[in-house]
């Protein structure tokens, strides 16, 4: 039956979810536009990116540290234009290219949608040099490279062991690492270990024998060792820290807990990516996309990601 053009309420497309499970949960739907508060914007998404929290959170994994509210709209990295503004919004106006992370207290509005209200203090201008799949790329990941390597205090001269080096998070870390002057060791499959040599990294193999391999390229130890594979990782970084070195995980709270180091859940931060842009339009920073879906197609991107395989970060362009 044919709706009555007076009675349809404009709307948007967001793929939705109302129940956790796998993928198939995943739908394209239509759902009421979202509304600027007074300190949010809306952005007219043209492209999201999918990281592995997202399908954790969508099987129910984080309940309890982050609600979610049905029917959900996934996702947190967004790279659009500001489309409507709020009442105290001085940061920015109609028509800005922007991107970000935004992570709000619960999940239900998210960026895999044609729109997203979105908190000024979760966006910065997308950076110029980048289109709109590449920026879409970077927050999440980005953002928990670049604190995580503040919480550490990095800098120049100091030798950083990063794990999981070639990961989306790992990739720009040892590229934040390298612009802050340090030496900077990497683990990765060996497959991608031309890859880390591109971005000045000394790549080093996981399995049997990692700690011996990494202290043969440091005798002396690590200054800095930086966990973005979990397992094992933070207990061998232990054995390879030179005195007074720091551990420094996004994944173990052991690292902190029993090693005094830190633990980091990153958070949305509009100066931490005016930072980042800033690197990546300086060419300190470079940003790999992998595969690019439709937004009809998120499930096949969830897919994708969950099979862990691939370099490059997923985005879903809208």
């Amino acid at each position: 039956m044919a709706r009555d053009p007076a009675r349809v309420v404009p709307g948007m497309r967001a793929i939705t979810y109302s129940q956790f499970g796998s993928a198939d949960v995943l739908e394209l739907t239509e759902q009421p536009d979202p509304h600027p508060g007074a300190d949010v914007v809306v952005v007219r998404v043209r492209a999201a990116s999918v990281n592995p929290v997202d399908w954790v959170v969508r099987q129910g994994y984080l309940e309890g540290v982050l609600d979610t509210q049905f029917p959900a709209i996934p996702g947190w990295d967004v790279a659009g234009v500001v489309e409507q503004v709020g009442l105290d919004t001085p940061e920015l106006q109609v028509g800005d290219e922007v991107y970000g992370y935004v992570r709000k207290d619960w999940v239900h509005g998210g960026t895999f949608a044609e729109l997203v209200a979105a908190p000024v203090r979760t966006l910065a201008r997308k950076p110029a040099s980048l289109s709109f799949e590449e920026a879409a790329a970077v927050p999440l990941a980005g953002l928990t490279a670049y604190q995580s390597i503040l919480r550490s205090g990095v800098r120049e001269g100091q030798t950083v062991l990063v794990h999981a080096a070639a990961g989306g998070v790992g990739s720009f870390a040892v590229q934040i690492a390298r612009s802050l002057g340090a030496r900077v060791i990497g683990t990765a499959s060996e497959a991608n270990h031309d890859f880390l040599r591109g971005l000045g990294v000394e790549p080093v193999a996981y399995g049997d024998g990692l700690v011996e391999r990494v202290r043969a390229l440091a005798p002396q130890g690590v200054d800095v060792a930086l966990d973005y594979a979990g397992g094992d990782a933070v207990a061998a970084s232990a054995q390879l820290l030179a005195p007074g070195g720091t551990i420094t995980s996004i994944t173990d709270a052991a690292a902190r807990t029993e090693h005094g180091g830190h633990y980091v859940w990153v958070r949305p931060s509009s100066a931490d990516l005016e930072a980042l842009g800033a690197l990546i339009d300086a060419g300190k920073v470079a940003v790999e996309v992998g595969q690019v879906f439709d937004l009809a197609d998120t499930a096949d991107a969830h897919r994708a990601s969950e099979t862990r395989h691939g370099r490059g970060k997923i985005v879903v362009r809208v």
